[in-house]
C-alpha cells in the first residue's frame, strides 16, 4: 500500500505541475485556452490572476515533493496529508465555484491519493 500511496501521490503532485505550467505559461496561448475554454480576450485579461493561481499551484506540487522524500510512511505522512488535504479543499473550492470540472480533475485524484497515505 505504501508504493501506491507514494505513486498517487506523486501524480497529484506532477498534474499540479502541469497546472502551474498551463496557467502561469501557456494561459493565452492555444494550449491554456482551449485547456480551459478561454476566448484570447479574456485570457489575456485574466492572465496575471491565472499565473497567480499557477504559482499556487506549484505550492502544492512542492509540498507534496517535500512529504515525499521525507518518506510516506515516515516523516512525510504528516505533510502529504495536510497538502492532500489542500488539494481536495481547492478542488471542491474549485467544482462549486468555477466548473463541476475541478472536481474530476484535481479533487478526486487528490482524495484517492489521499486515502491511499492514509491507509498505511
Amino acid at each position: 500500500m505504501q508504493m501506491v500511496a507514494i505513486v498517487l501521490s506523486a501524480l497529484v503532485a506532477l498534474l499540479h505541475l502541469y497546472f502551474l505550467v498551463l496557467e502561469m505559461f501557456f494561459w493565452t496561448k492555444p494550449l491554456g485556452r482551449k485547456a480551459f475554454g478561454l476566448k484570447a480576450d479574456f485570457a489575456e485579461q485574466t492572465k496575471a490572476l491565472a499565473a497567480n493561481q499557477g504559482l499556487y499551484n506549484g505550492f502544492l506540487a512542492a509540498g507534496l515533493a517535500w512529504g515525499l522524500m521525507q518518506g510516506a510512511a515516515g516523516a512525510g505522512k504528516p505533510w502529504l496529508v495536510f497538502f492532500l488535504g489542500c488539494v481536495v479543499v481547492a478542488g471542491v473550492f474549485g467544482a462549486a465555484t468555477a466548473s463541476k470540472k475541478i472536481l474530476f480533475v484535481q479533487a478526486l485524484p487528490g482524495a484517492i491519493a489521499l486515502a491511499a497515505v492514509l491507509a498505511i
